[in-house]
C-alpha cells in the first residue's frame, strides 16, 4: 500500500516539475521587459517631454479647478526618478482682469507627480501635491459659506452635488482624481463678512487625503494663531455637502494647549438647523484660553478648568443636550441642556444639571459671562459675541456644596440671567444643622450695576460655625437664625467691604458668649476708670435670648439695641463697628433682667472702645454719682 500511494504522488508531481521551469523563464522575461521599458522611458523622458508642456498642463489644471488665472513665473524643474515629478516656483492664481483680477493666493513652490504614459500620448494628469509657503485668502460670506472660487471645478462640484439614500452623488462629468495634498508652511487669511472679522492662520501645514472630488475625504490640518498651535482632524464621507454648506457625516477634532474638542455625527457649517452627533470639549485652563482669545470676563479666576461630554441634536430653535457631563474645576454634574436662539433675542441657555459634589462659586463665575463696564453692545447691531447676550435659566442640585467657608447640602437651587440682570437663588438647603435660603441680584448693565444678597439661615448651629471658621473673641455660641440684607452699587466684582450697604437680624434661643464674665465686669468696672475685656474673662455669659440688628453703611455696621438677656442679668449693647479696622464705638450696659432684682444688680453702664477682640472697657458713671478712682 505504501509503494502505491508514492507512486501516486510521483504522477502529480511529475508533471508541475516539467510546467515550473517555463513559467518561471517566462515571468523572468516579462519581469525584465518591463524592467527595461522602465528604465527606458526614465532615460528617454527629457528627451520626448518637453518642461513647456507638462508646465502649461499644470496650469491648465490648476486654472480649471479654482476657475481663476494662475500663472507662474519661475523656471519649472522637470524630476524623472524615481517617479515623473514637475516643481513650479512663483504661483499666482487670481481672477481673469476682465472679471474684477481678484486675488486668490499665491504659491511659492509645487510640485506634483504626472503620469509619463499620458504625457507621451500628448495628456497630462497629474497627483501628490506639495505646496511650499502657499498664502491664501478665502471669503465666508453672510450665510456662513466659504467663496470657493470664481468658476472652477471645484466650485461646480460643490454647487452640483446631491444627497440620495443617504450619500453624496456627483454626476461623472463633475469628478475628477485628486490623490493626496501636502502644504507646508503656509499661511490662510479668512474674511468673515457677517461678524467684520479677519482671522489669520500662520505656519499651516497639512496632509490631505482625497483620492476623488466623489470620495471621501480625511486631513490632518496643524496652524498657529495668536501664537497657539492648533491641530485639526477632519474627516467626512461627503465632504462635498459639508463645503456645500449642507448636512453631512463628519468627524472633528482639535487640539492645543489651550482646548480640546471632539465632535461625530452630522453637522454643517453654515446653520445648526440639523445637528446631530457626540461632542466633547475640555478647557485646562479656562484664565489663559480668554487671555489668548481676547475676551475679558470679570470674576471669572477661580473657574481653573472645564469640560463638557454630550449628545448633541437640534431641537426646534436652539440645540439639545442629552447625556450631558459637566465639569467645572473638580465639580462634576450630570443632566440636560438645551440652547434657544431666535432672531433678535438673546440665546438661552436652559435646563437641569445635579452635582454630587460642587463649588458654587467657581459654577457662578461660569455662567457670569458678561462684560465689564462700558463694554455692552446693542444686539440689535449683531456685533456682540455670545458671551455678551447669552440668557440662562438653569436649575441646579447637589447632595454637597461649597461656597467659600460655608458648607451646605442637599441644594436646590437656579440661576437666572435675563435682559440686564441676574438672579441666583438657593430655594433649598440643609446649613450647620439648619436651612438657609438665599437670593443674589445682580441688576443694569449686565453685571456692573451693582447687586444685592438676601440670606435668611433658621436655626443653625452657629457655635459650630465659629469654630469652623476659627472666629476669635467673645462671640455667642448658640443655635439661632439669621436675616441678612445687603446691597452694593458698583459691580459685584470691583465692590468692597466699604461699598455694602445693608440691615442684619440675628436671633437665638439659649447660648454662651465665652470671654465676659458678668461678675468680673461689675468687679473691674468699680475698681478701675478702665479696663481691657480681657480682664473680665474668667467666665462665659451664659443667656437665655439673644436679639441683635445692625444696619450696614460707608465700611461699618451699626448696631441698634442688642440685647442678650441671662437668667440674672441681661447685657444690652449699641454703637458702631468698623469692620474695615475691627474698630469699636459701643455704648452698653448691664442690669438686672428681673426688675425686682435692681437693688442687687443695679444698672452699670459702660464705654466700649479700642478695636476687637480685646477692646477697653470704660465705665460710665451714673448722673449725679462721683466716678470711681481706683
Amino acid at each position: 500500500m505504501s509503494t502505491s500511494r508514492h507512486r501516486r504522488w510521483r504522477r502529480k508531481i511529475g508533471p508541475v516539475s516539467r510546467w515550473l521551469p517555463a513559467f518561471a523563464r517566462l515571468s523572468t522575461v516579462f519581469l525584465l521587459i518591463a524592467l527595461a521599458l522602465f528604465v527606458a522611458l526614465r532615460v528617454a523622458a527629457p528627451y520626448l517631454i518637453s518642461t513647456g508642456f507638462v508646465r502649461s498642463g499644470i496650469e491648465d489644471v490648476l486654472s480649471k479647478w479654482t476657475g481663476y488665472h494662475a500663472e507662474i513665473k519661475g523656471s519649472p524643474v522637470l524630476e524623472f526618478w524615481p517617479t515623473p515629478r514637475i516643481t513650479l516656483n512663483q504661483i499666482t492664481i487670481r481672477q481673469p482682469r476682465e472679471s474684477g483680477d481678484k486675488l486668490l493666493g499665491s504659491i511659492e513652490s509645487l510640485s506634483a507627480d504626472f503620469s509619463l504614459i499620458d504625457a507621451l500620448r500628448g495628456r497630462t494628469s497629474f497627483h501628490e501635491f506639495h505646496l511650499v509657503r502657499p498664502n491664501l485668502a478665502l471669503t465666508r460670506d453672510e450665510k456662513g459659506l466659504i467663496d470657493w472660487s470664481y468658476a472652477g471645478l471645484l466650485a461646480r462640484a460643490i454647487s452640483g452635488v446631491r444627497y440620495e439614500n443617504g450619500a453624496e452623488v456627483l454626476d461623472p462629468d463633475l469628478d475628477a482624481e485628486i490623490g493626496a495634498v501636502t502644504i507646508e508652511d503656509g499661511t490662510l487669511v479668512v474674511t468673515d463678512i457677517k461678524s467684520a472679522k479677519t482671522y489669520h492662520f500662520d505656519s499651516v501645514t497639512a496632509d490631505i487625503a482625497w483620492p476623488r472630488l466623489s470620495g471621501a475625504i480625511s486631513a490632518v490640518v496643524i496652524a498657529r494663531i495668536n501664537g497657539e498651535d492648533l491641530k485639526v482632524d477632519f474627516a467626512s464621507r461627503q465632504p462635498l455637502l459639508a463645503f456645500a454648506g449642507r448636512n453631512a457625516e463628519t468627524r472633528t477634532s482639535l487640539t492645543s494647549n489651550l482646548l480640546t474638542a471632539h465632535f461625530q455625527g452630522i453637522a454643517s457649517i453654515a446653520s445648526l438647523s440639523a445637528l446631530s452627533g457626540n461632542a466633547a470639549v475640555t478647557i485646562p485652563d479656562v484664565p489663559a484660553l480668554l487671555t489668548w482669545s481676547g475676551k475679558s470676563i470679570p470674576g471669572i479666576a477661580t473657574l481653573k478648568s472645564a469640560s463638557l461630554e454630550s449628545d448633541i441634536m437640534s431641537s426646534g430653535n436652539g440645540l439639545r443636550f442629552n447625556n450631558l457631563s459637566l465639569s467645572l474645576n473638580e465639580a462634576s454634574a450630570t443632566g440636560v441642556m438645551d440652547l434657544f436662539t431666535q432672531p433678535g433675542k438673546r440665546p438661552k441657555i436652559g435646563g437641569t444639571l445635579a452635582f454630587d459634589q460642587m463649588n458654587l462659586k467657581p459654577f457662578l463665575d461660569a455662567f457670569a459671562l458678561r462684560l465689564a463696564a462700558g463694554e455692552a453692545e446693542d444686539i440689535s447691531t449683531g456685533m456682540s459675541g455670545p458671551l455678551r447676550v447669552l440668557d440662562v435659566d438653569v436649575r441646579l442640585s447637589a447632595r454637597r456644596a461649597q461656597m467659600g467657608l460655608f458648607e451646605l447640602s442637599d441644594v436646590g437651587a437656579s440661576m437666572i440671567v435675563t435682559g440686564g440682570e441676574a438672579k441666583f437663588d438657593i430655594g433649598d438647603s440643609q446649613f450647620e444643622g439648619g436651612e438657609m435660603t438665599a437670593h443674589l441680584e445682580a441688576t443694569q448693565r449686565d453685571f456692573d450695576g451693582g447687586g444685592k444678597l438676601q440670606l435668611s439661615i433658621r436655626n443653625a448651629d452657629f457655635a459650630a460655625l465659629a469654630e469652623r471658621l476659627q472666629l476669635k473673641g467673645p462671640l455667642p455660641l448658640a443655635t439661632g437664625s439669621l436675616d441678612l440684607d445687603l446691597q452694593s452699587p458698583k459691580a459685584i466684582w470691583t465692590t468692597g467691604l466699604a461699598d455694602v450697604t445693608g440691615r442684619l437680624h440675628f436671633w437665638t434661643g439659649e447660648g454662651t458668649i465665652p470671654g465676659i464674665d458678668a461678675a468680673a465686669l461689675r468687679t473691674q468696672a468699680a475698681e478701675k476708670p478702665f479696663f481691657p475685656l480681657s480682664a473680665a474673662a474668667g467666665a462665659a455669659f451664659a443667656f437665655n435670648q439673644l436679639n441683635l440688628q445692625a444696619d450696614f453703611a460707608n465700611g461699618s455696621a451699626e448696631m441698634h439695641d442688642a440685647r442678650i438677656a441671662g437668667a440674672t442679668q441681661t447685657l444690652t449693647l449699641s454703637g458702631v463697628i468698623t469692620y474695615q479696622s475691627n474698630g469699636l464705638a459701643l455704648s452698653g450696659s448691664l442690669d438686672a433682667t428681673d426688675p425686682a432684682k435692681a437693688a442687687e444688680l443695679p444698672l452699670l453702664p459702660f464705654f466700649i472702645g479700642g478695636s476687637w477682640p480685646n477692646p477697653v472697657i470704660s465705665p460710665v458713671p451714673l448722673f449725679g454719682n462721683t466716678p470711681q478712682a481706683q
